[in-house]
């Protein structure tokens, strides 16, 4: 069991050559009891963005700040606070900030797909 707060978590910055301005915070993954998946938190910082990449699982999404769009497989869908997501499995995908403040949103992968 864990009961925290976000802001005790440490962001660690989204190393790869191709993200700008974005780190992950986690908040439930195999280390606090959910085996099969990690619950995570992305900030994307003003005029950042993750990297364009694919892989095989699924994201699931939900924005919980700012303003911002989710590239995938080739079309940009805009979302803002309270927008949700669910990414397939193999497609291309990237998020960017399209705001001014802000761009965060809960990623759910399973564990292989966290990194």
């Amino acid at each position: 069991m864990i009961v925290d707060n976000i802001k005790n978590l440490e962001a660690k910055k989204v190393n790869h050559e191709s993200a700008k301005d974005a780190y992950m915070k986690v908040l439930v993954s195999e280390k606090e009891g959910w085996e099969d998946y990690v619950m995570r938190v992305v900030e994307v910082k003003k005029d950042g963005f993750t990297p364009r990449h694919n892989h095989p699982w699924p994201h699931i999404n939900f924005i919980i700040e700012g303003e911002g769009s989710i590239m995938i497989d080739g079309k940009d869908h805009p979302v803002q606070t309270g927008s949700y997501a669910y990414v397939p499995s193999d497609a291309l995908h990237q998020y960017k900030n399209t705001g001014n403040n802000v761009f965060k949103f809960i990623c759910i992968v399973p564990k292989e797909g966290h990194r």
